[in-house]
């Protein structure tokens, strides 16, 4: 029988299952119940791991950060989200406005004005691409005119 994981009473009993309860997200659910497992029944990680669904290294590395640091072991800052970017949400938000402005007055923003603009603003090339997907980050849209108008008639005219 391997070594008995157990983690350190951060919480009582009644704060962690109230912690399971409460929390959003299966991943987080599935972390608190690892560290009620340790707690309640102290056993090897490899029972631990069988009993949640994890794999005996994810038990070592939550409990040894749990026992290090507490609660916010868990209730980091997860997964996702944008970590690598050459400018913030409200740095692009306040870079698009400008062209956002200029369309209010008629003229047409197109995706060369603002790639060239966003190369001079970071000092260096970017692919088309990331122009694209910045405008749709911000809910921008082509809007085009239809060639015709759905209701014409070619004899008539």
């Amino acid at each position: 029988m391997g070594k008995v994981t157990k983690s350190i009473p951060h919480l009582s009993k009644e704060e962690i299952q109230e912690r399971i309860k409460s929390t959003v997200g299966f991943w987080r659910v599935q972390k608190w119940l690892v560290i009620w497992n340790a707690l309640v029944d102290p056993r090897p990680a490899r029972e631990i791991a069988l009993h949640t669904g994890l794999a005996e290294q994810s038990v070592h590395n939550l409990i040894s950060k749990y026992n290090r640091v507490g609660p916010e072991a868990v209730e980091g800052p997860g997964k996702g989200g944008r970590r690598r970017s050459y400018l913030s949400w409200d740095e692009e938000a306040s870079f698009l406005e400008s062209f956002r402005q200029a369309t209010l007055t008629g003229q047409i923003a197109t995706a060369a004005e603002i790639k060239g603009a966003l190369e001079r603003r970071l000092g260096h090339k970017v692919h088309k691409t990331m122009v694209y997907k910045l405008l749709k980050r911000h809910g921008w849209r082509k809007l085009v005119p239809r060639p015709f108008h759905v209701d014409a008639d070619k004899q008539e005219q």
